[in-house]
């Protein structure tokens, strides 16, 4: 599998992960919103890691896209 279809497939696996997310109504269980954030929370730190290993931004166009965020 080249670096483009494992990236797609992670990014698919993030997607459904956050669309299942619980909502939080009646009858709400902390336990199942807690299951629901840890896989997420995964899902987004394995999506996160694999572009900073194979899409590395250089320092300078990082630092300059989070000072646009906060102007």
């Amino acid at each position: 599998m080249n670096k483009v279809e494992s990236f797609v497939k992670m990014i698919r696996q993030l997607v459904s992960d956050v669309q299942g997310a619980p909502y939080p109504g009646p009858g709400f269980e902390m336990e199942v919103y807690n299951i629901w954030y840890e896989h997420v929370q995964k899902d987004a730190q394995d999506c996160y890691e694999f572009l900073d290993e194979n899409f590395p931004l250089e320092s300078k166009a990082f630092d300059q896209s989070i000072d646009k965020m906060f102007k």
